[in-house]
C-alpha cells in the first residue's frame, strides 16, 4: 500500500528499495547500509553501493520482477521522479512511501520523514540541523540577477517555479525568469534573446552541458554570463544539501567575477 503517513508503518524496515538517487544516498548517510537491498541505475552515490547493491531498473523504467524478487518491505519513491503507473502497481505488493519535494522546506520534511521511518530518527534531526546551519551562511548576489537554468537541449529546456532547482535559485538570490511556468517548460534560443536574461547556467545533468555549449550559446547571446554548474548541487535533496552552501557560494563568487569581466568588454 502506498503510507499515508510515517505512523502507518507499524516496525523498522529490514529490507529497503530506493527509486531515487538522491534519496539512496541520504538512506547511506543514515547508516542503512544492511537494510538498503536494491537501487536504481542512476543512484551513483556512493560509488560503493552502485558497485555492489542490487539494481532495480531506471528511475521511470522499474523492473518490478526484479523488485518482488527482493521482497522489499518499504519502499521510497518520488513523486516527480517515478511514475504514478510502476508505484501504484509495487503498492499492490509492498509498502510504499512516496515523497514530494519541491523546495529546501519539502527536502527537510523529507528527512525527518525517512529517518522516522528507518528507525534513525536521531541521526535525521542532527543531518537537518546541520543543513539548516549551512544555508543560514550561504551567501546571495545583490543583483537579482534575471537568470535561465537550462537542463537539457534539443529542445532547450528550463525549470519553473515549481521545483526544487527553482527554490534553490531563489536561496542564492537569483531570479529565475521562468518562475511564472511550471516544472519544466521548453525554451528556445530566440525566447532567450527575446527575454535577455543576464545569466544563464547550464545544468551538467540531465544533459550534460559542456564549455561547447557556453560557446554555441555565447554566439547567440553575446552579453549574457553563461556558466556551467554540477546539476547535483541543485537538484539532489538530502544528505547532499550538506554541501550545497559552500558550493553555491564558490559558484556566485565565479558568477560575479564573469559579471565584472563582461562589463569591462
Amino acid at each position: 500500500m502506498i503510507l499515508e503517513s510515517v505512523t502507518q508503518l507499524s516496525f523498522i524496515p529490514k529490507r529497503i528499495v530506493s527509486l531515487v538517487p538522491s534519496q539512496t544516498e541520504l538512506l547511506h548517510y543514515l547508516g542503512l547500509e544492511a537494510e538498503t537491498a536494491g537501487i536504481t541505475k542512476f543512484c551513483i552515490h556512493p560509488k560503493e553501493w552502485f558497485d555492489t547493491k542490487t539494481r532495480i531498473g531506471g528511475t521511470k523504467t522499474i523492473d518490478i520482477k526484479r523488485i518482488r524478487q527482493l521482497d522489499p518491505d518499504l519502499i521510497i519513491a518520488n513523486k516527480e521522479e517515478n511514475v504514478k503507473d510502476q508505484v501504484d502497481e509495487l503498492a499492490k505488493y509492498f509498502n510504499v512511501w512516496v515523497t514530494d519535494v519541491n523546495n529546501v522546506a519539502n527536502a527537510l520534511h523529507m528527512i525527518h520523514d525517512i529517518g522516522t521511518l528507518t528507525g534513525k530518527l536521531t541521526a535525521a534531526q542532527k543531518l537537518v540541523t546541520a543543513i539548516q546551519s549551512g544555508f543560514a551562511k550561504l551567501q546571495t548576489t545583490n543583483h537579482q540577477l534575471k537568470t535561465a537554468y537550462l537542463i537539457w537541449k534539443e529542445p532547450y529546456m528550463t525549470i519553473g517555479g515549481d521545483t526544487f532547482i527553482h527554490d534553490i535559485l531563489q536561496q542564492c538570490g537569483l531570479q529565475n525568469i521562468f518562475a511564472n511556468q511550471t516544472r519544466y517548460p521548453e525554451v528556445s534560443v530566440a525566447a532567450l534573446q527575446n527575454i535577455k536574461p543576464q545569466l544563464i547556467i547550464l545544468s551538467s545533468e540531465p544533459y550534460p552541458f559542456k564549455q561547447q555549449h557556453i560557446d554555441e550559446l555565447q554566439q547567440q547571446l553575446p552579453g549574457t554570463v553563461i556558466i556551467l554548474a554540477d546539476g547535483e548541487m541543485f537538484s539532489w535533496y538530502g544528505s547532499r544539501m550538506l554541501l550545497i552552501p559552500q558550493y553555491l557560494n564558490t559558484l556566485l563568487s565565479d558568477i560575479n567575477r564573469l559579471l565584472v569581466h563582461t562589463a569591462t568588454i
